[in-house]
């Protein structure tokens, strides 16, 4: 068994066709009608989320001088975005993408220019945290919007899961490429070049985005009077935010905390390749995890994933130089996408379809929470203790995430599992002609 096996692994035809196999299935959703476009879209749109976190950071440092300020603007941002998500995405749900964010993108964008004027000018640290704060606000969420026209177009649940985890490796492309820029960038050309390279993306992107009419989902109108709890009245939703919010932290905590270990080790350019060797892992991992059917329960792979990314980050303050360091967050990288695939999932069956937008915000709502104050944390350890510091910062989140996932566990099983046998029994009774979306 062990020679067949690794017989297998060496023949480089079933490698070829196991490349195939993942590709066609991507391409598959991909010629859905209209999907390719609006994923484009959605990508170039979704580019600032990769550049406007350690951009501010660039930029407050190099102009202020202390983490402390940059870590606390960034996290400003993000407790922007954290407080307008959920209100645009619910305003989405009832009166349509393009009404709601072509203007809000506009003033968003309009504030990060505004912030980037304020920093150069040296302008008093109330105005940076006002406009980084706007900014955020104004965003939304790019990657609910993506996935809600993903709900509308695919037939079967296999499909929608192919889809979601293709996105979740788009997310995690945007992570690889988008730091590197902004450190290059801001390192060798200016420190505000990643900032305005943020602007550009979301005005490009979201006027190609916006622009697609055919695939946006439709609009849900209520009559007047009609209750309209949000998804957090769900214990289910609630759990996973709360664990969501204990990754994002890990993850703020470490963006600082890399950023002063490549300083430190005088290298501060590459603080955004080694923060790609991450999102890398993840988005290798994501590609091979869409490709596959899997047998064992959502609720049981959600579990799993969490885990070992805690097992992962716990690795960070073991390592000692750049290579190391590198190669520890590829191989915890590889647990994130899936893990991100398997939430978004649950919340297409625990939640309403007339609130998906609503439901999938909160996920990314709750991460930005959690990253706001990873990144605020970590800045002052950092500032205190250096990386070193950061890192503890990091380690310390990673369980805390452990631990609300083991609290809100039992309940996300029992809802998930009723959903699965609801939908079983009900294609037992009327077996519909096609698949059902969800």
């Amino acid at each position: 068994m062990r020679q067949s096996t690794r017989a297998a692994a060496s023949d480089p035809d079933g490698a070829r066709i196991d490349s195939i196999i993942v590709l066609s299935t991507y391409v598959d959703v991909l010629r859905l009608p209209g999907a390719w476009r609006f994923c484009l879209a959605g990508f170039i749109l979704r580019m600032p989320m990769s550049l406007v976190g350690i951009s501010t950071i660039l930029l407050i440092k190099a102009t202020y001088g202390n983490y402390t300020l940059a870590g606390a603007v960034s996290a400003a941002n993000i407790i922007g975005l954290s407080i307008g998500a959920p209100l645009l995405a619910r305003l989405v749900d009832t009166r349509g993408q393009r009404t709601v964010m072509a203007p809000s993108l506009t003033l968003s964008a309009l504030s990060m220019v505004s912030l980037v004027a304020a920093a150069l000018a040296h302008a008093p640290q109330w105005a940076l945290f006002a406009l980084a704060t706007l900014s955020g606000a104004t965003w939304g969420s790019p990657g609910a919007l993506v996935r809600a026209r993903w709900s509308t177009v695919v037939t079967t649940q296999r499909q929608l899961t192919t889809a979601y985890a293709m996105e979740a490796a788009i997310d995690e492309f945007v992570f690889i490429v988008g730091p590197i820029m902004a450190t290059l960038l801001g390192t060798m050309v200016h420190p505000a070049t990643g900032l305005v390279l943020a602007v550009a993306f979301l005005s490009v992107g979201g006027v190609a985005f916006l622009g697609q009419g055919a695939t946006e989902p439709p609009i849900i109108r209520r009559e007047a009077g009609q209750p309209h709890p949000t998804v957090l009245s769900n214990p289910v939703v609630v759990g996973l935010a709360l664990t969501y919010i204990g990754a994002g932290a890990m993850f703020g905590a470490n963006d600082v905390s890399v950023v002063a270990f490549t300083e430190e080790h005088g290298a501060a350019a590459l603080a955004g390749p080694l923060l790609a060797f991450f999102a890398l892992g993840s988005f290798t991992a994501a590609l091979v995890y869409g490709a596959r059917s899997w047998r064992q329960p959502l609720w049981k792979l959600y579990a799993v994933g969490i885990v070992a990314l805690a097992l992962g980050a716990s690795t960070f303050l073991l390592a000692r130089g750049l290579v190391v360091l590198a190669v520890v967050m590829w191989i915890t990288g590889l647990t994130i996408a899936p893990t991100m695939t398997n939430v978004n999932t649950i919340i297409t069956k625990v939640v309403p379809p007339t609130q998906l937008t609503e439901g999938l915000t909160w996920m990314s709502t709750a991460m930005n929470i959690g990253t706001s104050i990873g990144a605020a944390l970590g800045g002052r350890r950092v500032d205190a203790a250096g990386a070193h510091g950061g890192f503890l910062v990091v380690i310390v989140c990673a369980w805390v995430m452990v631990v609300l996932m083991v609290l809100g566990l039992p309940r996300l099983r029992r809802e998930t599992t009723t959903a699965d046998l609801e939908l079983l029994e009900t294609l037992a009774e009327d077996p519909p002609r096609q698949a059902p979306t969800v």
